[in-house]
């Protein structure tokens, strides 16, 4: 079916079921153009896990399927017509040890273990299932779209010919107190960092002893953080410090580049050394900092 019936197909069925929407979204398969961009999208990898949810005959998943031999998945759907017929589609295609297609509302599939998850349903029905992706999904899980996004999520990227295909990871969450320690100058500095968190934007601020500053640069790829802090520390002066890391849970591990700064040029030795921060309850960028003038 060519995209504008598909188009046109949605905007006349719309208002009829616009009250079912939370439970059903009407069958329309995805062009073929439309499915190779989402599986090329996916950028599927040996041992990936996906799921369709609102898998229809199958189409998404088999397509990710033989592209990649290492790849497993799975799709549900509440029409059982749909899922005999993609399940016994799977059998066709020598495909049933690595898929199978349940008769489920997407509602109550589970995504804890997906790796990628495709979707083309009703824009309404996408959004409401956007907050059970972000709580149920691991972080770097890969949303694809065709053709509608998430609302105020905005996408990591998005293919734009002839339309849109998007594409989120699921964002760690950083927002939060954290804490770490670096070794410079002779001393074991502390650092008392806040971050404020919407999806995968970022911002930030730190302190060390009584010195504050704000996080440059801030990024967020799934689990992967990175950003840049120019704070002046006593017998170093003024230092641009430049981190990255993989968020775990409660704790980020990675490397931080340490840089004195003159007149705003990077000079002298260029220090890179581990970075392990910690999630904390509390935080001492709130502690009183006095009246000494710096």
């Amino acid at each position: 079916m060519h995209w504008w019936r598909v188009a046109a197909l949605c905007a006349s069925l719309a208002a009829g079921v616009a009250q079912a929407q939370e439970r059903f979204s009407i069958f329309a398969g995805s062009p073929p153009d439309a499915v190779a961009r989402m599986v090329q999208l996916a950028e599927l990898g040996n041992g990936d896990h996906v799921v369709d949810l609102g898998s229809g005959d199958g189409r998404i998943v088999f397509a990710a399927l033989e592209a990649h031999a290492g790849v497993r998945g799975w799709g549900v759907d509440l029409d059982p017509k749909l899922v005999h017929g993609a399940n016994a589609e799977a059998q066709k295609r020598g495909l049933a040890e690595r898929v199978h297609f349940l008769q489920q509302n997407a509602f109550d599939a589970d995504l804890s273990k997906a790796d990628v998850i495709f979707m083309w349903l009703w824009p309404e029905l996408m959004y409401m299932l956007r907050a059970k992706i972000l709580r149920e999904a691991r972080p770097g899980t890969r949303v694809i779209t065709n053709i509608w996004d998430l609302g105020s999520w905005k996408p990591d990227y998005i293919d734009e010919t002839p339309l849109p295909v998007n594409l989120w990871r699921v964002p760690a969450k950083v927002g939060g107190y954290w804490n770490w320690t670096l070794p410079l100058g002779g001393l074991n500095r502390n650092y008392a960092a806040v971050f404020e968190q919407h999806f995968q934007q970022l911002e930030g601020v730190v302190r060390s002893v009584d010195r504050r500053g704000i996080f440059s640069n801030p990024e967020l790829h799934g689990t992967h953080i990175s950003f840049a802090l120019e704070m002046t520390l006593d017998g170093k002066g003024l230092t641009r410090h430049r981190f990255s890391g993989t968020v775990d849970g409660d704790r980020i591990n990675g490397t931080v580049r340490v840089v004195r700064l003159v007149q705003g040029e990077e000079t002298g030795e260029r220090l890179e050394l581990p970075w392990q921060a910690t999630r904390s309850t509390t935080s001492a960028y709130f502690e009183t900092t006095g009246l000494a003038l710096r």
